[in-house]
């Protein structure tokens, strides 16, 4: 079932109608209408807000309507998983490809065995914002399936509607003023406040490949 199957299906078991299924998440009916069209994707924060309202885990959404549970995931000769990979040259595909099993399916992929289980991917980075961590080091982060689970100062990778592939060290204010706080470790970069709307997918970073040694 895709997400607009799903949804529909959702809405449609608790007894709501669009007009009353978008009152409750805060946005229109017109958004509702376009999701189970499948004209349109929610985003991370508002598959959040519809997990928490129709009692299910983002995980159970997101693999129901990607169909990543149906797909054989490349593994190698021991028969592990591999961790898809995003390359800078593949960094603008995946923000629109992100949802798509078969788009990721199609990165190439890496095999770190002592990482262990785990929703993981990993991508490379550029620029010099996260210093001493050089450009081209690639980040490997294990998925998180809601915002409220961010950890204050540890690095994450966030793919962002607006902004891109982003590699930061990120401080959870979504209780009390609604952003997320990105900060650099290079401190020529200033932080900044980052809408949550913003966010199609967050990234915990769990380790790092590199070719260059910190000075």
């Amino acid at each position: 079932m895709n997400i607009s199957g799903k949804l529909k299906a959702l809405r449609s078991s608790m007894g709501l109608s669009q007009e009353k299924f978008a009152e409750r998440l805060g946005i229109t009916r017109a958004s509702i209408s376009a999701y189970e069209e499948g004209r349109a994707n929610p985003n991370l924060a508002l598959l959040e807000k519809i997990a928490d309202l129709a009692n299910v885990t983002i995980d159970n959404l997101v693999r129901s309507n990607t169909n990543l549970g149906d797909i054989n995931v490349p593994t190698d000769q021991s028969g592990k998983a591999g961790i898809p990979l995003v390359p800078v040259k593949a960094a603008a595909g995946y923000q629109r490809g992100f949802p798509d099993a078969h788009f990721v399916q199609e990165l190439p992929q890496l095999t770190l065995p002592f990482l262990g289980k785990g929703d993981m991917r990993a991508f490379e980075i550029v620029g010099d914002s996260m210093l001493p961590i050089p450009s081209g080091t690639i980040i490997i982060g294990e998925r998180l399936e809601k915002l409220s689970l961010v950890k204050d100062g540890k690095p994450y990778i966030l793919v962002t509607k607006s902004e891109g592939i982003v590699f930061k060290r990120v401080f959870n204010y979504l209780k009390d003023k609604g952003v997320l706080f990105l900060v650099s470790d290079n401190k020529r970069y200033k932080p900044y406040a980052l809408d949550p709307m913003e966010v199609n997918e967050i990234w915990l970073s769990k380790a790092y490949i590199s070719t260059e040694f910190p000075e």
